[in-house]
């Protein structure tokens, strides 16, 4: 994993604070563009207002960072041009949930979302909604979009006490392992009839993952990297 960081922390301090990202106000027309481009092609694609970091910081259990209001279009033109200033960093928070057998529950991405295909944990991008105090309330952030990616509740799962913050690139994944207290097929028929009855869901279905052979391209590096390690902690049989 010579591409990948991976470091477990328990305490989090995202302040969130006003700044002028130079990319976003540099590049704004070409962004305009770009992601009319994307509309086009997928008309739901909404341009809302998101957080990004910046500054991030690791002090033992500790991770630090500061982080700013941005638009969505400004996100994906920065990811699809490969991430050209680095002053910014996407740090965002996965739920990644755990079955009473071991299973990891996953998700793949709808057709008309921004990342369609794709096999992601529940997550997404921070927004305003999740500031508390001028504080980026990143456990929140975690619970509703498992929530309204599963239906699932903090009532149905034991979140972990640490975070695995992975790092790749410009992005930083922050896990919390969520463990459930029901099998991996109960989970993953529960969550797929809650996915039944919305009318346009985020995710098209649900993948279990119980060992390194589950490991597939579609999910990104981030994904596998945290996969990897857990499997390694729970011994030669993962």
């Amino acid at each position: 994993m010579a591409d990948v960081v991976i470091h477990r922390v328990t305490t989090l301090d995202l302040k969130v604070e006003p700044w002028d990202w130079p990319f976003a106000r540099e590049r704004r027309d070409d962004i305009a563009a770009h992601f009319a481009e994307h509309q086009r092609e997928k008309p739901g694609l909404w341009n809302g207002r998101i957080l990004l970091g910046r500054d991030a910081r690791f002090d033992g259990d500790r991770f630090a960072a500061r982080y700013f209001e941005t638009d969505f279009a400004s996100l994906l033109a920065w990811r699809d041009w490969g991430f050209p200033d680095r002053t910014a960093f996407n740090g965002f928070g996965m739920g990644a949930l755990r079955s009473a057998d071991g299973a990891f529950v996953l998700g793949e991405m709808g057709a008309h979302t921004a990342n369609a295909g794709r096999l992601y944990f529940p997550a997404g991008t921070p927004d305003l909604d999740d500031v508390r105090n001028g504080m980026l309330d990143l456990a929140a952030n975690v619970a509703r979009e498992v929530e309204e990616e599963t239906g699932l509740t903090p009532a149905d799962y034991q979140a972990a006490a640490h975070w695995d913050c992975v790092v790749t690139g410009a992005s930083i994944a922050l896990m919390r392992v969520l463990d459930a207290a029901e099998s991996g097929d109960v989970l993953q028929r529960r969550i797929e009839a809650n996915l039944a009855a919305q009318n346009e869901p985020e995710l098209t279905g649900i993948r279990l993952v119980r060992s390194r052979g589950d490991l597939t391209a579609a999910m990104p590096r981030f994904v596998t990297a945290f996969l990897e390690t857990q499997f390694s902690e729970a011994g030669p049989s993962a």
